[in-house]
């Protein structure tokens, strides 16, 4: 059976170590970091500045975010899918950044994309945005507003970068839907997207349906 909730906490560990480093050895976010300017001479840096934060609050929020959405997402679709989707769209976000901004680092991009694949997959999910409660899918409308509204009255954060994350998540949220039956639950007082297999059945299931194609 496989093991779910792994990597992401792995990840966010890493980020976490990263940081220290980052500290102890500045040079790690010169040579590491996104430069838009650099990005064809340096491919890399479109990954590598993922794993990097410009302070303990930008490292606590990501880490947070990261641990907790990441987790459930890893449980819903399996370790290795989630991988997938978290490099993919931090991969889009951070070329959709150098169009906007001369140097970017940090995992937000990544992480939004995690919570856009939730919105697809767990819309009805309760999530705390501002001290409110409310469901996944409203959730993304607020963060959209919020990352718009930054471009208006900019805060050194990467709204666009935020914002190509989140697409690119929600498009894989549908791509892995699509592969994925989901039935609907009616439970007491919310409609929530239950699978009808785990993990570990879909994964036959594929090795049996798709992948002989």
């Amino acid at each position: 059976m496989k093991t779910v909730r792994r990597y992401a906490l792995l990840l966010t560990g890493i980020i976490a170590a990263l940081f220290f480093l980052q500290i102890v050895f500045p040079a790690v976010t010169d040579n590491f970091k996104l430069v838009s300017a650099d990005a064809f001479s340096r491919p890399w840096t479109l990954l590598t500045a993922i794993f990097l934060h410009g302070s303990i609050v930008h490292l606590l929020y990501n880490g947070f975010g990261l641990a907790v959405f990441g987790s459930i997402l890893e449980e819903a679709i399996g370790s290795r899918r989630f991988l997938m989707v978290f490099f993919a769209t931090g991969l889009i976000s951070s070329i959709v950044s150098t169009f906007f901004y001369n140097a970017v680092i940090g995992a937000s991009g990544a992480i939004f994309g995690v919570m856009g694949a939730l919105t697809v997959l767990q819309p009805t999910m309760t999530v705390w945005v501002y001290y409110i409660p409310m469901p996944m899918y409203m959730a993304a409308v607020v963060w959209v507003i919020v990352d718009l509204f930054g471009f208006i009255v900019p805060a050194g954060i990467a709204n666009a970068g935020h914002l190509a994350g989140l697409a690119a998540g929600i498009v894989a949220g549908f791509v892995i839907r699509g592969k994925k039956p989901l039935r609907f639950r009616l439970g007491k007082s919310d409609l929530r997207y239950k699978p009808v297999m785990t993990a570990e059945e879909f994964d036959k299931w594929e090795k049996e349906h798709i992948r002989k194609k």
